[in-house]
């Protein structure tokens, strides 16, 4: 974590305190997050990060900033003081109110904090493990990326200690839903001159990631075609590639999952990754911060 946070409106240090053992948020992880990556200065993709923490925190009854431009022009005073032009983003919306442990002299509904760290450094291919009812689909907050991340960072640190990069997580009825932090691709083909590049649809339980996002909706390489089908883990065995996608990660591509006979195949994801950075580029050009260029 870089020198200083984004405490509400104000830039604060890092070592301050700030924050109340009352803060019903922070004792029931009672909020909602996102990570954003920073090129050059700007916040890429900022309109879908915003959008999806408004949601998620619709349906986790987190009250909201009413103005969300007032929240950009804050994080960007943050990136400015701690000179993190290229760097990784997390903003929190945490509930502060609300339940038989709310603290006294909460005045605030909610609290804005953020701060932002260097990007971390990731392996050019990744190893994962599979994890049988990693994610219930059928519950009703299925896919909303909120403060309660316990669960997910005690399955990734296992995974670490295992060898391995990431796991995939499946549903109730064993479909592939995502990673711990990460969404998960196939690649079938090129057949006839088309590659088929497949996630799971939403209603496997997965996260709507803003790069997983960007692929669907924005991204456009010739003779591939990127969409949305259930995947089960014979699929993944079948699959010419496999790769995760995350903000922090971008595209990178599956040599191996545990128990399974994976291939390890990556010209498309290499493609499609190129035609993301050239989105990335067309997206920061013309919002670059000038401080970043000089620096």
């Amino acid at each position: 974590m870089h020198r200083y946070i984004l405490h509400n409106d104000e830039i604060r240090d890092a070592g301050e305190r700030v924050i109340s053992p009352g803060q019903v948020g922070l004792l029931s992880g009672w909020g909602v997050f996102s990570t954003i990556r920073v090129y050059e200065g700007v916040m890429f993709n900022w309109e879908r990060h915003v959008a999806r923490l408004r949601t998620d925190a619709a349906r986790m009854r987190v009250p909201f900033p009413p103005a969300a431009e007032n929240v950009e022009r804050s994080l960007n005073r943050l990136i400015e003081a701690n000179q993190a032009w290229n760097a990784t983003l997390r903003v929190a919306i945490v509930r502060n109110q609300g339940g038989i442990w709310e603290g006294p002299g909460n005045t605030r509904d909610f609290d804005v904090v953020a701060f932002t760290a260097n990007v971390p450094v990731w392996p050019e291919t990744v190893k994962l493990g599979l994890k049988e009812h990693g994610r219930h689909a059928a519950s009703e907050f299925a896919g909303a990326k909120i403060l309660s991340w316990s669960e997910n960072l005690t399955v990734y640190e296992r995974a670490h200690e295992q060898g391995l990069d990431e796991v995939v997580l499946l549903n109730e009825r064993g479909e592939v839903a995502e990673c711990t932090s990460a969404n998960v691709f196939v690649v079938n083909g090129p057949v006839s001159g088309t590659a088929g590049v497949w996630t799971p649809p939403l209603s496997a339980g997965c996260l709507p990631g803003v790069t997983r996002s960007v692929l669907l909706e924005d991204v456009r390489v010739p003779g591939v075609i990127v969409g949305e089908k259930t995947l089960l883990p014979a699929d993944l065995e079948a699959a010419s590639e496999v790769f995760i996608t995350s903000t922090t990660r971008e595209l990178l591509p599956v040599i191996s999952i545990e128990g399974l006979q994976v291939r390890k195949g990556r010209a498309v994801c290499t493609r499609l990754a190129q035609a993301f950075r050239t989105l990335v580029e067309a997206y920061v050009a013309p919002r670059r911060r000038p401080a970043a260029v000089q620096n």
